[in-house]
């Protein structure tokens, strides 16, 4: 499944239809996170959103996206094995939960915690997976910073970053999709722009 073209329609599916509902978002005070889940058979789109802690702290962009989900009429939604998850960024500790309880075996992020801290001044993701989570070895004060954060491959489910995928392709493809995700970077350092100028003022406890 994790070829060029199924890497280029989920970039299709952040161009088309989460970056525009984000910018919404964002235009009413929310962070810039936000998912899709597509059926697995024809990669079409059930559901997209984005965050929306404006209204609920607990609704991050996935988390957001599980809610309309299972919102749906039983008839309208596939089975959550047979569908795709793709966030924006990848997903916090409480997002990470909510995929693994709604029983979606895979997920595929954009940019990663580091790109959320560095890039677009959201550092709580880190912060809580190793102030919450992560415990130290017996015979050492602190975690180990080499220690990844979460198990990106386990019995729940597999998840992969697109950035390393598009750096496994052919040269030809990998030039085609890096102009891609350097449009798609663009656009969302001006939302990121537009949230952190106006953040804090919307109630949003992590801001």
């Amino acid at each position: 499944m994790e070829t060029a073209d199924f890497i280029s329609r989920l970039l299709d599916v952040i161009e088309q239809d989460i970056i525009p509902m984000t910018a919404r978002g964002v235009a009413q005070g929310n962070k810039l996170f936000g998912a899709a889940i597509l059926k697995k058979s024809d990669l079409s789109v059930v559901v997209a959103e984005t965050n929306n802690e404006t209204e609920n702290p607990l609704w991050h962009g996935e988390m957001h996206a599980i809610k309309r989900f299972f919102e749906l009429p039983e008839d309208q939604r596939p089975a959550t094995k047979d569908c795709v998850f793709l966030t924006s960024h990848e997903p916090c500790s409480l997002c990470l939960s909510g995929i693994t309880w709604s029983g979606f075996d895979n997920f595929y992020y954009l940019f990663t915690y580091q790109d959320s801290r560095d890039s677009f001044g959201i550092p709580y993701d880190i912060q809580i997976l190793q102030a919450v989570y992560a415990v130290p070895d017996p015979d050492r004060s602190a975690v180990p910073p080499e220690r990844p954060l979460y198990n990106r491959s386990n019995a729940f489910f597999k998840s992969r970053g697109l950035q390393e995928m598009v750096a496994g392709l052919d040269r030809g493809h990998r030039e085609n999709l890096l102009a891609r995700l350097d449009d798609i970077s663009a656009a969302y350092a001006d939302l990121s722009a537009v949230y952190q100028r106006d953040k804090g003022n919307k109630g949003i406890p992590l801001a």
